[in-house]
């Protein structure tokens, strides 16, 4: 395991080392006379920020997923002349970017609807990345001098898991049903720890030149299983921390920041998944949000990590295209043309996509076959032919790809990695193409075919009435409760069951006494209880529940100060 462990050999200096090295040609005296380093870097780094925020706001004026315009700003920059070439450390680029953004997704992700399309997102994040990791390694030792199957596997363990920031993003601007999105968004959560453990053993099959079977099985079954393990256990300490320490929404936000690293770093020192254990961990403390954050820290916390999470996956996306002029040299110096790289980045991206649109077809004839019950249903031979085509057309390949790709290590015992620079050119290419042309397509592609247009599911704004039409009705029955056998003739208790414009023309300023704004705490934590009892229904749209949590929360946040 030496040559996976040189990627986290370096974790321990993560501080110290968090940077990005501009590259020049500067002597050795000449970089004793430059200014510090934190004064060439700073402004590059706002300035990054400055063009991922503009990028953003354009994407949205033009109606297209954000990323497509970060790679592609990233791809143009990269041509300045005079540009300092951005290089990343390999060994810290995992521990760096993924953590934070797999725990993000999975606060995000509706756990209820991963449990009920549990088939089909198990079969896309595992079966489905081996048989794509599977193509790209027989069709790379076919077409490309050199390459053998242990390289070819670590390229399509690459270049194997969808991105979830890009195809969110994307399939943000159409029409799609709920279960398609659950499908996506589970499959994204899951394929990058498949795929990376892919990545895993064929980087050690390459590095000592052997791969033993029963060893690899063995090693496979503790990364799943030690990696899940490990992150539900830590989840649970970190929850019970946050319960019996008396933190308050900034130390609570400061520790969601910090708990995803955690989780990482211990699985990786025991040789399992980190990604796994981010991933079942963020699940646990999700389902527990209610119980060991207050309102507080949830509004607070929600901003603040949309924000860092936005910042972090604009930085990746940008510097795939900045990464392009060290890849390219790279290229030269071992004599392989342009032209060639393209071709064979062009070949891979074919592959993947045609291997993507096997497996939806797969997945579907399984499904009619074993599954009737839970098969799609169209309205036409037609429409149902084209499901499956679509989704496969959602394939966008993005940060985990490029932070694999980054993660190879340069060298092995003092020899150059064979083909580390055509591995990272490839995977730029695949993530341009994939992004660029999948990513603007795929919108026209749904609204041309009208899939989804006599989908026969509930829309969301009448999802949305009837809970909080159920809401309010739970709200009325309590309050009625409360005055009929506490507090009978309470003028405080009469304001609140009026209706709420009336509260802005009461011309008591202490309506709201201590007794009054204590059931009204009671009422929003009823409310919560009955929304969190609503969840469970199967019909019930959990994106929907967590939107009135919300409001619940900001509703709480306003009693506290009145």
């Amino acid at each position: 395991m030496a040559g996976i462990n040189n990627i986290h050999q370096n974790i321990y200096f993560m501080i110290s080392r968090f940077y990005v090295v501009l590259k020049s040609n500067l002597t050795i005296q000449e970089h004793k006379k430059a200014k510090p380093v934190v004064h060439t870097i700073l402004p590059f780094l706002l300035a990054m920020i400055a063009a991922i925020v503009l990028l953003n706001m354009w994407a949205a004026k033009l109606k297209i997923a954000y990323p497509i315009l970060l790679v592609v700003a990233g791809l143009l920059v990269s041509f300045v002349p005079g540009l300092p070439v951005v290089k990343i450390d390999p060994n810290l680029i995992f521990f760096i970017f993924l953590p934070p953004l797999l725990f993000e997704a999975a606060w995000s992700i509706s756990f209820k609807e991963m449990k009920k399309w549990w088939r089909i997102i198990g079969s896309f994040a595992f079966l489905v990345v081996f048989f794509t990791a599977l193509s790209v390694a027989v069709a790379t030792n076919y077409f490309i001098p050199g390459f053998t199957l242990a390289l070819g596997f670590l390229l399509g363990g690459i270049v194997s898991p969808p991105d979830a920031v890009s195809t969110g993003a994307i399939t943000r601007f159409v029409k799609i049903p709920k279960s398609t999105s659950a499908i996506l968004e589970g499959e994204s959560l899951l394929n990058d720890a498949s795929s990376l453990i892919i990545f895993r053993f064929a980087l050690l099959a390459v590095s000592t030149g052997h791969f033993i079977w029963q060893e690899a099985l063995t090693s496979f079954f503790w990364m799943v299983l030690g990696g899940a393990g490990i992150g539900l256990l830590l989840a649970w300490l970190f929850v019970e921390a946050h319960k019996k320490l008396p933190t308050d929404a900034p130390s609570d936000i400061a520790l969601t920041l910090i708990e995803p690293y955690f989780m990482y770093w211990i699985a990786e020192q025991v040789h399992s998944s980190g990604v796994l254990a981010v991933v079942s961990g963020g699940l646990y403390m999700s389902s527990k949000r209610l119980v060991f954050l207050n309102s507080s820290s949830r509004i607070k916390g929600y901003s603040v990590w949309e924000s860092f999470v936005f910042i972090l996956n604009g930085i990746v996306f940008l510097l795939i295209g900045l990464e392009l002029p060290e890849i390219v040299d790279g290229l030269r110096s071992q004599g392989i043309p342009l032209r060639t790289a393209i071709g064979y980045g062009i070949l891979v991206t074919g592959v993947l996509i045609a291997a993507r649109i096997i497996s939806a077809y797969a997945a579907m004839l399984a499904t009619i076959i074993f599954r009737p019950s839970v098969a799609p249903r169209a309205a036409s031979g037609k429409i149902r032919f084209l499901m499956p085509i679509l989704l496969g057309w959602t394939g966008m390949r993005g940060v985990v790809s490029l932070a694999a790709a980054l993660a190879i290590p340069v060298s092995v015992s003092g020899i150059p990695f064979p083909h580390r620079n055509l591995i990272l050119f490839i995977t730029f290419v695949a993530i341009l193409l994939t992004l660029v042309m999948q990513g603007l397509t795929l919108p026209y592609f749904i609204r041309k075919s009208k899939l989804f247009d006599q989908v026969g599911e509930e829309s969301e704004s009448e999802s949305i009435q009837k809970v909080k039409h159920g809401l309010k009705q739970h709200v009325y029955n309590f309050l009625k409760d409360k005055r009929e056998n506490e507090l009978i003739g309470h003028a405080g208790m009469e304001k609140l069951l009026q209706h709420w414009e009336e509260k802005v023309k009461a011309t008591d300023d202490n309506w709201m006494s201590e007794k009054t704004k204590s059931i009204f705490a009671e009422m929003l934590e009823s409310q919560r209880k009955y929304l969190t009892e609503l969840n469970k229904d199967p019909a019930v749209n959990e994106d929907i529940i967590r939107q009135q949590l919300y409001q619940i929360d900001l509703e709480e946040e306003r009693l506290k100060n009145v």
